[in-house]
């Protein structure tokens, strides 16, 4: 059974994307960094061992509150995103950061982690303010995010190639995307 999974405010979530796949059944599901819309939650739901990394003490506590009324098991690890250490390598069947990493300071260690603990050809799925969506006259494009080649040289760079790339939120009222969800599958072992 697929999660619904959110990518943000008023776009697709994965019902329609069909991004993160089939979690139920046990398959181990990683939330990097509790989103807004508690995606571990619906991993857990959806059958998934759910497993959340979130550095805010509040956060966690309010995600183990949720799952409780729920009726809902969710792992909470409290920590660095980066710091993945009391997850198995090669255990994970997906990882999903909703509007989480987008500012983390060392990408490239968080990225290993990840591509640590993911079970070879698994996915990773990052959604993302659109880096286009924050150009404005005073702000050229990559000024204040990183950029979509960024996050590409950076996937790369940690052994993932990124198979499916979406621009959200574009309307007859809205001419740019809002939203950037990138899917990249671990490469290797």
């Amino acid at each position: 059974m697929a999660a619904n999974i959110s990518y943000g405010t008023d776009v697709p979530g994965d019902d329609e994307l069909k991004l993160c796949g089939d979690v139920s059944g046990a398959k181990r599901a990683v939330e990097l960094g509790v989103s807004e819309w508690f995606n571990s939650l619906e991993f857990a739901a959806a059958g998934a061992k759910a497993i959340a990394v979130d550095p805010d003490p509040e956060r966690i506590a309010e995600l183990r509150r949720r799952a409780d009324d729920a009726g809902l098991t969710v792992q909470c690890l409290d920590g660095d995103l980066a710091d993945l250490g009391q997850i198995t390598s090669a255990t994970v069947d997906v990882v999903v950061a909703s509007h989480t990493i987008d500012d983390v300071a060392d990408l490239g260690r968080l990225l290993r982690q990840v591509h640590r603990i993911l079970k070879p050809s698994m996915s990773f799925v990052i959604a993302l303010p659109h880096p286009f969506a924050q150009v404005n006259a005073g702000h050229p494009y990559g000024a204040n995010a990183r950029t979509i080649g960024d996050w590409f040289t950076a996937l790369g760079r940690s052994n993932f190639r990124v198979d499916q790339v979406k621009e959200l939120g574009v309307s007859p009222t809205e001419p740019i995307p809002t939203t950037l969800v990138l899917r990249a599958r671990k490469e290797g072992s």
